[in-house]
């Protein structure tokens, strides 16, 4: 019989490429859970991408978006579905949203440092045309500024860090998996 913390939800923190979706997706078929990315869940739901959000309707109504969003997970793992959860890289800026995470699961923030991130976003595409810069910039521009502010929003709420600068998916998904074991235990 699993023990009540083993069925609690897997919240995957941190800024913008640190690694949650791709890590997230590889957690989630190593421990048989379901995978969920709210920021996907949240452009199925307003029928956009978070970039035409941001642009048409600001971020104080994507941020109410994300919460909402985060509702509707959270008592998905309420009632029992065992979750692994990509989060937005802000989803940490509401205490609200902290709080929910804490009472369903356990929250692993995937930490790199800002060159790392910075490196990652300027080799994605994707995300500078998907998710938008927050202070004007360019996405990599920003990554200081931004990530030194939230920095130790991620570190209050984390129950765990795993640090993804030097490491692989693999040993990322490995460090996450142990993370929860010691949870868990």
């Amino acid at each position: 019989m699993k023990k009540e913390q083993d069925t609690r939800a897997i919240y995957l923190i941190g800024y913008r490429a640190s690694g949650k979706t791709t890590v997230g997706r590889s957690v989630a078929a190593l421990l048989s859970r379901l995978f969920l990315d709210t920021d996907h869940l949240i452009e199925d739901s307003a029928g956009r991408d978070i970039a035409a959000i941001f642009n048409d309707s600001g971020e104080p109504a994507f941020r109410g978006l994300e919460s909402g969003v985060l509702e509707l997970v959270a008592a998905r793992a309420l009632a029992g579905e065992e979750l692994v959860v990509a989060t937005g890289g802000g989803i940490v800026l509401m205490e609200e949203n902290v709080k929910r995470m804490r009472a369903t699961g356990h929250l692993v923030w995937l930490r790199a440092p800002a060159a790392v991130l910075r490196r990652r976003i300027e080799r994605d595409p994707q995300t500078g045309r998907n998710r938008p810069a927050l202070a004007g910039e360019s996405a990599a521009a920003e990554v200081e500024d931004v990530l030194a502010r939230r920095y130790p929003l991620y570190e209050a709420a984390a129950d765990r860090i795993v640090d993804t600068g030097d490491l692989d998916e693999e040993q990322v998904c490995g460090a996450v998996v142990e993370a929860i074991t010691e949870l868990s235990e």
